[in-house]
């Protein structure tokens, strides 16, 4: 195939077509930067042309005409991803879906939602119409978009009562539109949903969501002190383990992350105080500040609404996850991170060996996870790069040690992930996208099904760096 990219754009011009090559470049861009592997790989790779569909309609005209023209399509939302997501490796369209953001229905226990919707304006809909928030949603919840977060999270902020984003209801329903000749709109529910979520939209493009709701309350935000590492650690576990008490994230930083890298707690804390950050429903503070007089060491110095500190910290969730990452990025650009999966029942011991023998080169970052009833932890690890061997290196020792990684330096479905082909992703790819439009590049069962893994895949038809 040769794709005709000039007669594409032309077929869709009376559409919302970006024309600056500047726009065009930074909507062809995510987050890969946090990587410097994946930065040294991907910083040149950009679209032909940026097309904005309306509506469900224009989706459907863009993936037709692209169709037959043989160009690649990238879909995008806000571009907040860490891997390379929405990096369109052979050029082509990049279908930007901001225009549609529309909250299209709300009843008790769950939205209609279009993808492009912000996780912010979602929540703030749902609040002003009865009184709901979504479940969980990443630690970009004023930039990212509810597409985004299904096609290429896995949890986040409420994950530490609600587990992650693919387990069973916490997705209800996805719409999606292939990629053919003439393509199909199907309704996915039930097994149905692994095909496209955390698919990067390699295999099909939604374009309707149906998200779970809980409650909305004033969330409490804090951030508790501790002089030891593992009393912070065992503070977040333990509480996360009481069941009367109602929380949204509970978030443990390694000193010197506090001090070195968050710019406004800095002030209240010593290089050496390992801090938890917390968001705690107010119903349930009454027994959180009793939970916390039992805990010996554990200092609370910041409680949302305090009038002590002379600059605000701003929300306490934009400290945790991957905001960890870009906080410490501004202050030493040389730190990147990894994904670990500490996984119950050894979790705690398993964090202490990899402190043990990494501190301070990697410095602990830990989720509070919900992952079958059981209360683990998923470890953002910052990284004191010096090379990609050493890298690569400190990633084996990891896996050798028993912690999954989830790699962040790959740009691929499988590496990025648990390293094997999700069949279901596969099989659906090859029924939705015949000739491999969509986001070509990042699912390599479908680009090499032989490949062994024992390096990092390099995508052959990956744009040349001019």
């Amino acid at each position: 195939m040769s794709p005709d990219t000039a007669a594409a754009k032309a077929a869709l011009s009376h559409l919302d077509i970006e024309e600056s090559d500047s726009a065009i470049r930074a909507k062809s861009r995510d987050f890969f930067w946090y990587s410097p592997v994946l930065k040294s790989r991907l910083d040149h790779v950009t679209a032909d042309f940026v097309v904005s569909p309306r509506n469900e309609a224009e989706v459907i005209e863009v993936l037709k005409t692209c169709y037959v023209h043989d160009v690649p399509v990238t879909t995008r939302g806000a571009g907040t991803g860490n891997y390379g997501q929405a990096m369109p490796l052979e050029g082509g369209c990049v279908m930007h879906l901001h225009h549609m953001a529309a909250v299209k229905e709300v009843h008790p226990g769950r939205v209609i939602v279009e993808p492009g919707c912000l996780l912010k304006d979602l929540d703030a809909q749902c609040i002003a119409q009865s009184g709901q928030e979504i479940r969980m949603f990443s630690s970009t919840w004023a930039t990212a978009t509810i597409g985004g977060f299904i096609a290429g999270g896995s949890g986040g902020v409420g994950s530490c009562t609600w587990g992650s984003l693919r387990d069973l209801g916490n997705i209800i329903r996805l719409r999606v539109v292939t990629m053919e000749e003439e393509p199909r709109v199907l309704e996915f529910r039930g097994e149905e949903l692994a095909r496209v979520s955390h698919a990067y939209g390699t295999n099909g493009i939604i374009t309707e969501i149906e998200m779970p709701l809980a409650p909305a309350y004033d969330w409490v935000e804090l951030f508790v002190a501790f002089d030891d590492f593992t009393p912070a650690m065992e503070f977040a576990e333990e509480l996360a383990n009481e069941d009367g008490i109602l929380i949204k994230l509970a978030t443990v930083f390694e000193a010197p992350i506090a001090h070195d890298y968050f710019q406004r707690v800095k002030p209240h804390v010593a290089p050496g105080t390992h801090v938890v950050a917390l968001m705690v429903a107010p119903q349930s503070m009454d027994g959180f500040d009793t939970f916390t007089a039992r805990r010996a060491g554990a200092r609370v110095i910041y409680r949302s609404g305090d009038t002590n500190w002379d600059r605000n910290p701003g929300r306490v969730f934009e400290y945790g996850w991957n905001h960890t990452t870009l906080r410490a990025l501004k202050v030493d650009p040389s730190i990147t991170y990894l994904q670990v999966r500490y996984g119950y029942p050894e979790h705690r011991a398993l964090i202490e060996k990899m402190r043990a023998e990494f501190s301070p080169e990697v410095l602990q970052h830990l989720e509070v996870l919900r992952e079958g009833g059981k209360v683990m932890f998923a470890g953002l690890s910052l990284v004191k790069f010096t090379s990609e061997e050493r890298l690569d290196e400190i990633i084996r020792l990891h896996e050798d040690a028993g912690a999954m990684i989830f790699n962040p330096h790959r740009y691929t479905l499988e590496e990025g992930g648990r390293q094997t082909v999700d069949d279901r992703q596969l099989r659906f790819k090859q029924e939705a996208d015949p000739k491999g439009l969509l986001n070509p590049g990042k699912m390599i069962a479908w680009d090499d099904p032989d490949w062994d893994y024992s390096g990092m895949y390099a995508y052959p038809k990956m744009q040349a760096a001019e």
